[in-house]
C-alpha cells in the first residue's frame, strides 16, 4: 500500500510540476551541444490562407473580419476564407458583400471539421492558418508563424492562447489564465527540446500540402490535425509572439462544459494516435506526448483519489508524522477548493482560492469527459447492434 502511495504521488507531481523541471533541464543540456535554428529575415514569404469557421457569430464577425484584414502580411499573399455553415443569424449576411474574402455558406450544419474539410479545395496558400471566430490575433501573428517553416522539418506551428482577465474575474477566468501561462512555458520548452505535442484551435497553422482530414466525429480536430502531421515525422512548432486573445469563459459552468468536451476529445485522441504513443518510432516525441498529454488525460485524476484514500488509511494506521502531515495538507487543499466553490456560487472573489478550485475542476472534467466519451461509444455500439 505504501509503495502504491509513493508511486502515485510521484506520477501526480511529475505530471503537473516535475515534467516542467525535467523539460527545462533537458533543454539546457541540448543547448550546450546544439545551437537553435536561426531564422533568416530575407526569405521570400509563402502564400497564406486564413481559415475561420464561424457559427452564429453575428455580434463579433465584423470585428473578426477587420482584425484579420489588418494582419501585417502582404495582401497579395493572403487569402481569407470564412465558413459560416448552418448559421441561422446574420453572420453570413454581414460577410456576403465583402470582396476581400471568400465566403462559404450552406444552411446545413455538419460541424467544424466538416466545414474545414469543405473549405480545403478552395485553399490557395502554401500555409493554412486556422483561427476561431471569437478570438483576435496580434498584427504580426501570421508573419511570426510562417518564419518557422524555413525549417523543412516543421510541418505545423501553433500560436499562443492568451486569456483576458478583468479585475472581477471569477475562478474560471483567473484559473484559466494561470493555467495557460504555465502551458505556454511548457509548449515553448517542448519545442525547444524537439516538438510541441498538439495545437489549440484559437491559432495554429500547417503546411497545406500536409493536410489530411481526420475522422468526421473528431472532438478536438485542431489537436488531431497537428498530431497526425507529427506522427508522419514532422515537428510541431510553437511561437509565443503569434497569439490569439480570447475572453475567459463567462462562468465556471461554461468553462466546465468546455473542459469536459476537451477531456472527452483527449481520450478519443489517445485511442486514435497509436503512432505517437509508440516509443519505437520516435522515442523523444513519445516521451513528450505521454508526459505532457497522456498522463493528464488518463490516470492522474484517478491517482488523486487513490492517493487521498491510501494516505488516509496509512495516516490512521500508523503514527508517522510524515503521512499525517501529507494527509492534513490534502484535506486543507480540498477544503479550500470547496470554499472556492461556495464563494463562486455567491459571486465572492477571493483570488487565493482560484487555483485549488480550478485544479479540482480540471481533474473533475477529465473524469466527466471519460465517462461521457465511453458512454457515447457504448450507446453508439448498442444502437448499431440493434440495427443488425
Amino acid at each position: 500500500m505504501i509503495a502504491i502511495f509513493w508511486i502515485s504521488i510521484f506520477l501526480i507531481v511529475y505530471t503537473f510540476i516535475g515534467y516542467g523541471f525535467v523539460l527545462y533541464g533537458l533543454v539546457k543540456i541540448k543547448q550546450l551541444f546544439k545551437k537553435p535554428f536561426l531564422f533568416k529575415t530575407d526569405q521570400v514569404l509563402p502564400s497564406v490562407t486564413v481559415l475561420i469557421a464561424a457559427y452564429n457569430e453575428e455580434d463579433i464577425i465584423l470585428e473578426k473580419l477587420a482584425n484579420t484584414l489588418d494582419l501585417n502580411y502582404p495582401k497579395n499573399k493572403l487569402q481569407v476564407i470564412f465558413i459560416t455553415d448552418g448559421s441561422s443569424d446574420g453572420t453570413a449576411d454581414k460577410l456576403k458583400d465583402k470582396q476581400e474574402i471568400t465566403l462559404l455558406h450552406q444552411d446545413k450544419r455538419e460541424g467544424k471539421m466538416a466545414a474545414i474539410e469543405r473549405a480545403f479545395p478552395f485553399v490557395k496558400g502554401e500555409i493554412a492558418v486556422f483561427t476561431d471566430a471569437n478570438t483576435f490575433l496580434n498584427k504580426d501573428a501570421v508573419i511570426e508563424l510562417v518564419k518557422h517553416y524555413q525549417n523543412s522539418k516543421v510541418g505545423a506551428v501553433a500560436g499562443e492562447k492568451r486569456i483576458i482577465i478583468g479585475d472581477t474575474a471569477d475562478a474560471s477566468s483567473a484559473g484559466e489564465g494561470f493555467y495557460w501561462k504555465y502551458e505556454s512555458k511548457l509548449k515553448n520548452w517542448d519545442y525547444a527540446l524537439y516538438s510541441n505535442v498538439g495545437a489549440a484551435g484559437e491559432l495554429f497553422s500547417i503546411r497545406t500540402i500536409l493536410y489530411h482530414p481526420v475522422e468526421a466525429d473528431t472532438i478536438i480536430d485542431d489537436h488531431m490535425i497537428a498530431m497526425r502531421i507529427a506522427e508522419n515525422g514532422y515537428i510541431i512548432g510553437y511561437e509565443p509572439k503569434a497569439y490569439a486573445i480570447e475572453t475567459a469563459s463567462v462562468n465556471i459552468k461554461e468553462e466546465l462544459k468546455r473542459k469536459i468536451r476537451i477531456a472527452a476529445g483527449g481520450i478519443q485522441s489517445i485511442l486514435r494516435l497509436k503512432k505517437a504513443a509508440n516509443p519505437f518510432l520516435n522515442p523523444l516525441f513519445t516521451f513528450q506526448y505521454i508526459s505532457h498529454r497522456v498522463l493528464r488525460w488518463t490516470i492522474t485524476p484517478f491517482l488523486l483519489i487513490l492517493v487521498f484514500i491510501l494516505n488516509g488509511l496509512i495516516a490512521f494506521d500508523t503514527n508517522l508524522l510524515l503521512y499525517q502531515f501529507i494527509f492534513a495538507a490534502q484535506v486543507v487543499f480540498y477544503i479550500l477548493s470547496l470554499v472556492g466553490l461556495y464563494f463562486e456560487r455567491r459571486d465572492i472573489r477571493v483570488k487565493a482560492l482560484f487555483i485549488p478550485y480550478y485544479f479540482c475542476i480540471m481533474n473533475y472534467a477529465v473524469l466527466a469527459g471519460m465517462i461521457r466519451y465511453f458512454s457515447k461509444q457504448q450507446s453508439a455500439a448498442w444502437e448499431k447492434s440493434k440495427r443488425k
